[in-house]
């Protein structure tokens, strides 16, 4: 009785939502006067049912598509986080979508649903192949977070490169119930209502899932099909909402949730829960993104992120209570022995890398024999090249060692800064820098990012403090304020569109204009904070064990990782306020040094500052080389060099982790 109450309260908030929803509108006067005229005026009349009412029904239709397919998936992986969003379908959907818009328009403009679900299926598959039997929610998050990050690197490469073919897709990729007529209804309702309607004939074999994989085959289930059937239905409704109003995010987590707070356990009647709920968060969303911007279009996907944020945190705080994160060392292989050797070599590399860097001129290279004159005699070299090949090393290292960091306080190899958001918060201060004032000095860039990526930092330490920085809070708290302060991004390219091309730049990171300010602003922390760094090297180490045995041998576990996510978190911020949000140097530069040195700090710390300066010197170089005189920001090149190294990362991790 009582959740048919609750169920109810929903319905009456749907239908109020419904009546204001309809009636809003630039050039509505109000509720009352709109329902009172629209049935007077033949040319309102024809707005409202061509317009207004069709951006109504398929906001109905989404949300209903987006909570019923969150809910299935959380009960596949058995994942309170679980939803298109987070498991990177949404990503691959939407890259895609952008590719063969590109590549293949006759395609993209005749199967777009074909064309959704390919992308939705290829990124699910890929979450799922990598975390394998793993119900670790951190793990599952964190794969997530990375799929996402990997797809939307591409999607945001394409854009880049090919910018006039996908400027219309900027709205669309950040999610809209834009409709000009009924073309989008009547195309998503079919496919929507008949998969709702076979997830309904099929709830009692999900049901069954909920008792437990054996329980399942003991009652005769067949848990494989069963999964698949699931999976299949998620995805489906998860690709006709992208084909129809772009991405939408966090939907699929919240209303899930709130129908179980109501009581639903069964599958059949959380369907029709999901449906008035997810209709009814959908719209309530749209409702408040117009209210906010009453002269413009802004994408509700953005709302419903910004909205689904502070929930996901909710969700962070609840877990962190009930879920314990493994303890264990990260480990690694030893493959050198000879560790000065080896640092030897690297440094070698480095020099040549850097003297190959110096001598290409953008269309040739220099001789190493006219090399020293040019450096002397050559102002474009001395004021450019230099300090750009010089930033580039040592922006590269201050990321290896932020990553290493990261990923040893949260025990987990995939982790750096931007798992904690302050790359996404450093980039909206950025953002708002180059778009909200385009004629403000170019200062005014690095110091958004500085106070964006610190001001993140400080919001989420202060609502982990309680928690003693567990691990899993971290990292929920991390993906919700990535997705806000992308969700504010994508507000911010879309109302300056004029700009867009530049702040994607930006946003793919770049060490293009560096000067010798910048050198020295990236120098100076390196000589102050690296030397704190080398002088806990033994407490790091300690650390790695878990709280435990850190109390055991007298470390304050909780201060130590403040402390490092401190130092983390600064160079991180620099490193995105010089040369823009490059990512995966954190993740890769100490994982590839871990299995060349192994796990002691001693090794690990030098070799992943080395290998951080080779990965982004090497990107620096080759983005300006392949497409010479245009170059490829540098970020780009890191996430095409960096991606299948990472996916057998993740994947390797996992495996290890699930023995």
């Amino acid at each position: 009785m009582k959740n048919s109450l609750k169920l109810l309260g929903y319905i009456l908030l749907f239908v109020a939502l419904g009546f204001i929803h309809l009636s809003q509108g630039q050039a509505s006067d109000g509720i009352l006067a709109f329902w009172r005229t629209v049935w007077e005026d033949d040319q309102q009349m024809n707005f409202f049912l061509y317009t207004r009412l069709p951006r109504f029904v398929i906001g109905c239709l989404a949300g209903a598509a987006l909570a019923i397919a969150g809910m299935l998936l959380q009960s596949m992986t058995k994942n309170p986080l679980a939803s298109a969003s987070t498991l990177g379908i949404h990503a691959g959907a939407y890259f895609f979508v952008v590719f063969c818009t590109i590549f293949f328009p006759s395609i993209a403009g005749s199967f777009p649903i074909a064309l959704t679900m390919v992308g939705g299926i290829i990124a699910a598959l890929t979450v799922t192949f990598l975390v394998g039997k793993s119900l670790d929610p951190v793990r599952i998050a964190l794969t997530g977070l990375i799929i996402t990050m990997l797809f939307s690197s591409f999607t945001a490469a394409l854009q880049l490169l090919f910018e006039n073919e996908t400027s219309g897709l900027f709205l669309w990729g950040s999610g809209t119930l834009l409709q000009l007529d009924w073309s989008g209804v009547q195309f998503a309702w079919p496919w929507i209502m008949i998969t709702i309607i076979v997830a309904m004939i099929l709830g009692r074999r999900f049901d069954l899932l909920l008792l437990g994989e054996e329980t399942a085959i003991g009652l005769g289930q067949n848990v494989i099909i069963s999964k698949i059937l699931g999976w299949a239905i998620a995805i489906v409704l998860a690709s006709v909402t992208v084909t129809v109003v772009g991405p939408i995010g966090f939907v699929g987590i919240i209303a899930p949730h709130l129908v179980r707070l109501m009581g639903f356990r069964l599958h059949r009647s959380m369907i029709m829960a999901n449906m008035i709920v997810g209709a009814a968060l959908l719209i309530g969303a749209d409702i408040l993104v117009r209210f906010v911007s009453l002269k413009s279009e802004l994408p509700v996907g953005a709302m419903t992120a910004i909205i689904g944020g502070p929930w996901l945190v909710y969700l962070a705080f609840k877990m962190g209570r009930t879920t314990k994160t493994s303890a264990g060392v990260i480990d690694g292989e030893v493959r050198v022995r000879k560790f000065s050797r080896f640092i030897f070599a690297v440094f070698a590399i480095i020099l040549a890398l850097t003297v190959l860097s110096l001598s290409f001129g953008g269309t040739s290279f220099t001789s190493l024999a006219n090399l020293p004159q040019e450096l002397m005699h050559n102002r474009f070299v001395w004021d450019f090249r230099v300090p750009r090949t010089l930033v580039a090393l040592l922006i590269g290292m201050m990321m290896g060692v932020s990553g290493l960091l990261m990923q040893t306080v949260l025990r987990n190899p995939l982790a750096d800064a931007s798992v904690l958001g302050v790359t996404s918060g450093a980039s909206v201060c950025a953002m708002i820098a180059i778009l909200a004032i385009p004629q403000a000095p170019h200062i005014f860039v690095p110091i958004g990012a500085l106070v964006g990526g610190f001001v993140t930092m400080g919001i989420v330490l202060f609502f982990s403090a309680k928690s003693g920085y567990q691990p899993i809070i971290l990292v929920l708290m991390g993906v919700a304020f990535s997705a806000v302060g992308s969700a504010i991004i994508q507000i911010l390219i879309v109302r300056s569109n004029t700009y867009a091309g530049q702040a994607l730049a930006w946003l793919a990171g770049s060490t293009y204009g560096t000067s010798w300010s910048d050198l020295v602003l990236t120098f100076l922390p390196i000589i102050i904070l690296f030397p704190i760094i080398l002088y806990y090297l033994h407490t790091f180490d300690i650390l790695s064990f878990g709280d435990e045995v850190s109390i055991g041998l007298g470390v304050s576990a909780s201060k130590m990782r403040l402390g490092m996510i401190l130092l983390a978190v600064t160079l991180s911020s620099i490193s995105v306020a010089i040369v823009g949000a490059i990512g995966f140097i954190g993740l890769l530069a100490p994982h590839i040094a871990r299995q060349m040195v192994g796990p002691k700090m001693a090794r690990l710390l030098p070799a992943t500052i080395f290998i951080g300066g080779i990965l982004l010197i090497s990107a620096d170089f080759l983005g300006r080389f392949i497409l010479a005189p245009k170059e490829i920001p540098a970020g780009m090149i890191i996430s095409l060099i960096g991606a299948p190294y990472l996916l057998y990362l993740l994947k390797k991790t996992n495996q290890v982790k699930a023995k």
